[in-house]
C-alpha cells in the first residue's frame, strides 16, 4: 500500500508529495525533486504500529 507524504526539498525549499511504501520496513533511497530535479536522500522509517516517518536530506 502506498502512502502520500508531504516533504520539503532541502535544495529549493518547495513542498511536494512523495509516495512511500512502508510494507517493506525501513528503507533508504534517492528521489529527484520534481521542481528543481536535484537528488534528495530519503530515509523511510516504518514503525511497528504502522506509522511512517520520512526524512529528506541532501545527497552529499
Amino acid at each position: 500500500m502506498l502512502d502520500s507524504v508531504t516533504i520539503r526539498c532541502p535544495f529549493c525549499g518547495e513542498r511536494f508529495e512523495a509516495l512511500v511504501d512502508g510494507s517493506g520496513g525501513d528503507a533508504e533511497y534517492i528521489e529527484d525533486c520534481p521542481v528543481c530535479c536535484r537528488p534528495i536522500q530519503m530515509q523511510l522509517r516504518a514503525g511497528d504500529d504502522g506509522e511512517l516517518g520520512l526524512d529528506a536530506g541532501r545527497d552529499e
